[in-house]
């Protein structure tokens, strides 16, 4: 038996996004297409229906012609030992047509059957890389290993109707912050005028631009391959509305004499240091959309960084929202709060 959630063709792009995300979506099996629905597989019920009201949970019995997917995990079993399957994560990031996944020391020696199963079971599935350190240096980028499949770090893209060219290894991107984006670009009014810190290779700008009618939207990033690939991608959409800077974020004052009405900080590890900059180009009634990690019973850690921001900046401001937008390790969450200045 498989839990499915059942939605609409027309929702179904962000539903997926959403399960992979949330960790949801299960993909040792295919989706089920009908005229009007597609079943999606998924791990657990977990929010799901209370986040989109017309998901309907069902299960595979009640799905003619449900077929099971040879998973990942069936195909290596045989030449795994008991122990090193312990060890095999099934869950990978796809950004493009690369598979980005964490290979434990315990599985080092198999690393090159695990990536050529992934792309004997997924025709999407180009290239298959492997995390070979943390997230270092300023510019948050990771060092990838080559495993199997095509040799090459660079890829493009698909989210919400953009096309995103970049090099994985050189720009930081995470394809489970779509929702996310998804979420603010939902709430930008006609004529808006947002800056994006930390922009990248720019999916706020682009998103924001395809999906809203902002008047203005600017980027601004420090790593230089980022902003570059962040160039292109706005002469690979058509946008015409994206100003992208190459500097630093903390001189936004000094780059534009723009007062926002929307300021994104994706910069979930250091957002705090970056407070200040982002107060001095807001104005009464910008509303800021500031990242944080922290663990569930210090979110209000982050709304007391905000409010001594404020109160350095003598401005007033308003909490609207708190929003889980992703898990960070076994007890911290990558959180968004939502303020406005008063």
């Amino acid at each position: 038996m498989v839990l499915c959630v059942k939605v609409p063709i027309k929702r179904a792009q962000e539903v997926k996004a959403f399960l992979i995300e949330k960790n949801l979506f299960d993909p040792d099996y295919r989706l089920k297409r009908t005229k009007t629905h597609i079943f999606f597989a998924v791990t657990k019920k977990s929010g799901i229906t209370s986040r989109f009201s017309f998901a309907q949970l069902t299960d595979v019995s009640s799905l003619p012609n449900a077929r099971k997917k040879t998973n990942m995990k069936s195909e290596v079993s045989k030449k795994l030992t008991k122990s090193e399957l312990q060890h095999l994560r099934r869950a990978y990031d796809v950004i493009g047509t690369i598979a980005i996944l964490e290979i434990p020391p315990e599985l080092k020696k198999k690393e090159k059957l695990i990536a050529d199963t992934i792309l004997d079971l997924h025709g999407n599935i180009k290239t298959v890389l492997k995390k070979s350190d943390i997230h270092g240096t300023e510019f948050r980028t990771q060092p990838m290993k080559y495993i199997a499949g095509v040799k090459t770090k660079e890829t493009i893209h698909t989210e919400h109707g953009i096309r995103l060219k970049l090099n994985v290894e050189k720009v930081y991107f995470s394809p489970r912050l779509s929702t996310e984006r998804k979420r603010i670009a939902e709430q930008v009014k006609k004529a808006e005028r947002i800056l994006v810190m930390f922009s990248g290779c720019a999916p706020y700008p682009c998103v924001f631009a395809k999906r809203t009618q902002a008047k203005e939207i600017v980027g601004i990033e420090l790593n230089p391959a980022g902003h570059d690939y962040g160039v292109e991608n706005v002469k690979l959409n058509k946008i015409q509305n994206v100003t992208l800077i190459n500097a630093d974020a903390k001189q936004a004052k000094a780059l534009t004499q723009t007062r926002f009405d929307r300021i994104v900080m994706p910069l979930p590890k250091t957002a705090d240091e970056f407070l200040d900059s982002a107060l001095a180009v807001a104005k009464k009634g910008t509303i800021v959309h500031f990242y944080n990690f922290k663990e569930l019973d210090k979110f209000h850690e982050a709304k007391e960084s905000i409010k001594a921001a404020c109160k350095r900046k003598k401005k007033k401001c308003r909490i609207l929202r708190t929003v889980k937008c992703g898990q960070h390790s076994p007890k911290a969450y990558r959180l968004c709060v939502d303020f406005q200045v008063l």
